[in-house]
């Protein structure tokens, strides 16, 4: 057995030793793929992750009487307030990109709409434009809050929508549900309203946080916005219920 190993070694020492030109360009190769795929997982790993909070300020929900009917039904619509803050806590950078936020529908349980948006969830996918800044007083001072991706009035500077790894920026974004009724509007849960906001980056990855937000009377909404609600009726050529004597 001594006698067959020491053969073996010596025709492996002699081999290695007539194609070292061979041997070297293989352990080159081998060394060049294992690079490679080590590239290609590190590059897989560097992934921006955009982590979602919300700020105390002008986060909540209003869902609010438009002057309409739909056979019995009174029509009303929903207007979100989101002041968030994202943070790039990723080790690749990217951009805020479409932002949506889903809700709960308030109806009765065991139907097809109430699998679909009370156990899931309703998504309004399009932010709209506010009309007026987000505002809030503060003693004798106006404090605006900025807006996540739109440009304020008061104070015009550019969003901040690009994050490096470590980054954040915060913002107000703003939606207004079109004409519903009935039970289409957020459900009102214990502590809150449940929402979930999802973000898009640059790459198409979603990133998503769940919270539960106040639901406001138009009062309270217009102490932060005085065109809170405004926007759809604004671009359809409506007057709102309670904008009627004004």
């Amino acid at each position: 057995m001594l006698t067959t190993l020491t053969d073996i070694f010596a025709q492996a020492t002699k081999w290695s030793n007539d194609n070292q030109g061979v041997l070297s360009i293989s352990i080159f190769v081998v060394t060049m793929g294992f690079g490679w795929i080590s590239g290609i997982f590190s590059a897989l790993r560097r992934r921006p992750k955009f982590k979602i909070d919300f700020i105390d300020g002008p986060t909540f929900c209003c869902t609010y009487p438009i002057g309409k009917t739909n056979g019995e039904h009174e029509a009303h619509r929903t207007g979100i307030a989101l002041y968030l803050a994202v943070t790039n806590t990723g080790s690749a950078a990217s951009s805020i990109g479409h932002i949506s936020v889903g809700y709960h529908w308030h109806i009765r349980p065991f139907s097809f709409d109430w699998l679909k948006y009370s156990v899931g969830w309703f998504w309004l996918h399009e932010q709209i434009a506010a009309l007026t800044d987000f505002q809030g007083k503060i003693g004798e001072n106006i404090k605006v809050f900025p807006f996540l991706t739109q440009t304020n009035h008061l104070a015009p500077v550019n969003a901040k929508t690009f994050l490096q790894p470590g980054q954040s920026t915060n913002g107000v974004v703003y939606f207004e549900q079109s004409d519903s009724w009935g039970g289409c509007f957020p459900s009102p849960r214990k502590g809150g309203v449940p929402i979930k906001v999802a973000i898009e980056d640059a790459f198409g990855k979603m990133h998503c946080a769940k919270f539960k937000i106040p639901s406001v009377p138009m009062e309270y909404a217009r102490k932060y916005n005085p065109s809170f609600g405004k926007t759809l009726a604004e671009l359809r050529g409506e007057q709102l219920p309670f904008d009627a004597s004004i």
